[in-house]
C-alpha cells in the first residue's frame, strides 16, 4: 500500500490517499480535464493535491452536501487557500447541512491567520458573519491579525466591511483611537491613513462630530503634526490633500504651513540631515536652535504650523508640489497675478524634475506642460 509522506500545517503525518479510505470507496475520482491537446505548460500539482481535487470533482458531480465534503474541502484549502470553487462549495454545504457556523468561524480564525493575504479566506469569513450577525468580536480578531501584517489590504478591507455592513455606533466608537494607535506604531502605514479617511469622512455624521468645521480643523492639525515628524511621508501629504478636496477648501489655506517644508536647507543644516525614520523617532517636532534664538518678544512657536525638525531632509518634494498646486489654483482664481502664478508653478515643477524628484522627471515635465496650457486661458 502506497503512502505519501506530507507536511501539514504544523505536524508531519502520513497521508492516506482517498481511494484507500473505506468511507470514500463509493466515489470514482475525476481527473482534471486538460482538453484534447496536451497543455504547453502543465501545472506540476503534487500527488496529494491531485488526489484530493480528483475526489472533490467526483463529490461535486454527485451533488453531495455532507460532513465529508467539509473534510475534503478543508484538506484542499490548506493546500491551496485560493481555490474559490472549493470555498463556494464548502459554504453551500455548511448551509445545506445546517452546520455549526460558530465552529466554522473558529476554524477560520486559524486559517485566516495562516493565509492572511488570500482574498477567499476573508470573503468566506464575510459570508459567515453575514449569517451570524455578530460583528463585535471581529474587530478584536482583525486588530490581532493586523499585528502580523499591519498593511494587509484584505484585512483592512474586511474591517471596513464590518463597520459599513453593521453600522453600529458601538463599532464606530473605537475606530479613531484604533487608527491613531496604528499610525503611532507606523506613521507611514498608508492603509491606516486610508482607514482614517474612511472613518472620518465615509461613516456619515456621527454623534459628537456634527460641527464639520471643527472636524476639518482637527484633521488638518493631526496631519500637520505627523508631517512635522516625517516630512517626506507621502501618505500624510495625500491625506492632507484629501481633506482639502473633500471639503472643497483651497490649498492656499495651508501655504504658511507648507512653505518651510519646500525650502532648501542652509549649508550648515544640510550637513545634519537625517532620514525621516530618525527624525520621527522624537515624540514631537523640534524647532531649529536658530529659530528659537530670538528676542523674548518674538519667541513664539507657531503651534498651528509646526515646523520641520532641525535635521529633516528638505526640501520635501510633496511640499514643492503642494505649493505648485497653490499657484495653479491662484492663477485660475486671480486674473491680476495669474501669469506670475503659472510661471512660479512651472518653476517649482522644473525643480522637481531636475533636482528634487528626478525619478519622476517625465511626470514633472508633463505637469509643466499642463500648467503652460493655462496661460492662454488666463490671458
Amino acid at each position: 500500500m502506497q503512502r505519501l509522506l506530507v507536511e501539514s500545517l504544523d505536524t508531519h503525518q502520513e497521508y492516506v490517499p482517498y481511494g484507500e479510505r473505506p468511507e470514500w470507496q463509493d466515489l470514482t475520482p475525476i481527473q482534471q480535464d486538460e482538453g484534447s491537446l496536451a497543455p504547453l505548460a502543465p501545472i506540476m500539482y503534487g500527488d496529494e493535491y491531485k488526489d484530493s481535487t480528483n475526489y472533490f470533482r467526483a463529490i461535486v458531480q454527485k451533488g453531495e452536501y455532507s460532513e465529508r465534503v467539509l473534510e475534503i474541502t478543508e484538506h484542499i484549502i490548506r493546500q491551496n487557500p485560493s481555490h474559490y470553487s472549493v470555498w463556494q462549495y464548502r459554504y453551500d454545504t455548511l448551509l445545506a447541512i445546517k452546520a455549526d457556523l460558530i465552529a466554522e468561524l473558529e476554524l477560520m480564525d486559524e486559517i485566516a491567520t495562516t493565509f492572511l493575504k488570500t482574498y477567499q479566506v476573508w470573503h468566506h469569513r464575510r459570508l459567515l458573519i453575514t449569517h451570524l450577525r455578530a460583528p463585535r468580536p471581529e474587530l478584536m480578531f482583525i486588530a490581532n491579525a493586523l499585528q502580523a501584517d499591519k498593511k494587509n489590504y484584505h484585512t483592512w478591507a474586511y474591517r471596513q466591511w464590518i463597520l459599513a455592513e453593521f453600522n453600529e455606533d458601538e463599532l464606530w466608537d473605537g475606530e479613531l483611537p484604533f487608527v491613531e494607535q496604528m499610525l503611532s506604531d507606523d506613521l507611514r502605514n498608508n492603509s491606516a491613513w486610508h482607514h482614517r479617511f474612511f472613518v472620518v469622512w465615509e461613516s456619515g455624521v456621527r454623534a459628537g462630530e456634527e460641527d464639520r468645521e471643527t472636524l476639518v480643523k482637527r484633521e488638518i492639525a493631526f496631519t500637520k503634526t505627523k508631517i512635522a515628524r516625517a516630512p517626506n511621508n507621502a501618505s500624510a501629504w495625500n491625506y492632507l490633500r484629501g481633506v482639502l478636496e473633500r471639503t472643497s477648501s483651497p490649498f492656499s489655506v495651508l501655504e504658511a504651513f507648507v512653505t518651510p517644508y519646500a525650502q532648501p536647507p542652509s549649508p550648515e543644516d544640510e550637513s545634519e540631515w537625517v532620514s525621516d525614520d530618525e527624525a520621527s523617532s522624537t515624540k514631537s517636532p523640534t524647532a531649529k536652535s536658530s529659530d528659537l534664538a530670538e528676542t523674548a518678544d518674538d519667541a513664539v512657536l507657531d503651534l498651528e504650523n509646526p515646523i520641520p525638525s532641525a535635521r529633516a531632509e528638505l526640501p520635501c518634494p510633496q511640499a514643492i508640489e503642494f505649493l505648485a498646486d497653490i499657484r495653479e489654483q491662484s492663477a485660475q482664481n486671480n486674473g491680476t497675478t495669474a501669469r506670475s502664478d503659472i510661471d512660479e508653478a512651472i518653476k517649482l515643477y522644473a525643480s522637481l524634475a531636475t533636482k528634487y524628484d528626478t525619478m519622476r522627471e517625465r511626470y514633472w515635465e508633463f505637469r509643466q506642460r499642463e500648467a503652460s496650457k493655462l496661460i492662454p486661458a488666463i490671458a
